[in-house]
């Protein structure tokens, strides 16, 4: 096995970067299709845009999901369940922090260990984290590679067990996408089997759009223009009863007297580590995986993409640094001409 497949790394997706959403109906005046209702806010320092079939008065309820998801999952909210998990070495934990943590430890199993939310600790010192820059305290690495390893913890019913307290969870890099799937259960729980939610690039799509198709979604092509964000559309996919998401390093990094760094960190060797893959987007049954093998894909490379996407039949499309484009065939069997 080489040794890339038994690295650790990890990748928290900004929550301004994503795929940028076409879909026909979110193109349409809110009155324009009949039956479909757009919605959209603000909501983790990001956009949502939802399209779905059914009453009005479900537009409400979708604060109140994220409402929750946040309350359970967001490291930049102090009384989160995430955040007293943070600060203790043993924490009564929800439901929504359940579901997330046992799909990392699945990702990270199927992964060789490259997917790990607990180098919360590097991200935040090299300044991902909340209210953290880089400095030369804060990037005291070898002590902080102590306390870094999804294996270090367990679920015991409903308490996490750490084996250090000063373990630290970030599941940026899934809560998104979990955040999606929960509207969606939303609006199957009352009835709507036609819907599209879209979360800062994350998107799940179920059922029809307003022309009776599938949902038209464009993918992100990688621009670096320096400080500012530009978007091109790599290409447009068809999906249905799917999931789609998108992770890269290309508008998520810091600049230092040495250059530009990224903010994939390896907790081999608790540094910014570059891959072969400028950008990895990842089709899944939920936005939950689709958001966390996208970040395993960037981090671990085209090797290992191509190997889990293949074990789990997951359509994969991967950006490399030489500008090269790869789809799995089942990727391709989406794109629309």
């Amino acid at each position: 096995m080489q040794n890339s497949f038994i690295s650790l790394f990890f990748s928290v997706k900004t929550f301004l970067f994503g795929i940028l959403l076409v879909s026909l109906s979110l193109l349409a005046s809110c009155g324009g299709s009949e039956g479909y209702r757009n919605v959209e806010g603000m909501v983790w320092n990001t956009l949502y845009h939802v399209s779905y079939r059914g009453p009005a008065a479900l537009a409400d309820s979708l604060p109140a999901v994220f409402q929750r998801v946040g309350g359970s999952l967001s490291v930049f909210e102090e009384s989160s369940v995430v955040s007293r998990v943070n600060a203790s070495d043993s924490v009564e934990v929800d439901s929504p922090f359940i579901a997330v943590y046992n799909k990392s430890r699945e990702i990270n199993r199927l992964s060789h260990g490259m997917f790990d939310p607990t180098v919360s600790p590097l991200v935040s010192a090299w300044g991902f984290g909340p209210g953290h820059r880089p400095t030369a305290d804060t990037l005291a690495i070898d002590s902080i590679m102590r306390f870094v390893g999804i294996a270090k913890t367990r679920l015991d019913g409903h308490r996490i067990i750490k084996d250090d307290p000063r373990i630290q969870f970030n599941f940026s890099a899934i809560a998104k996408g979990y955040g999606c799937d929960q509207a969606g259960e939303m609006f199957l729980r009352n009835g709507v089997t036609d819907f599209l939610v879209e979360v800062g690039g994350e998107i799940v799509a179920r059922g029809k759009n307003p022309r009776g198709g599938d949902w038209a979604v464009s993918i992100d092509r990688p621009v670096d223009a320096g400080d500012s964000v530009v978007h091109s559309s790599q290409c447009v996919i068809r999906l249905r009863d799917a999931a789609v998401a998108t992770s890269g390093n290309y508008r998520n990094h810091h600049r230092s007297g040495s250059g530009k760094f990224g903010h994939t960190i390896s907790p081999v060797t608790g540094r910014p580590v570059q891959t072969d893959v400028l950008s990895a987007t990842v089709i899944a049954p939920t936005c939950m995986e689709a958001d966390a093998l996208a970040t395993a894909c960037m981090a671990g490379g085209s090797h290992l993409a191509k190997e889990m996407c293949f074990i789990r039949r997951t359509p994969i499309l991967l950006v490399l640094s030489d500008t090269t484009v790869w789809m799995s065939e089942s990727f391709k069997a989406l794109v629309m001409e």
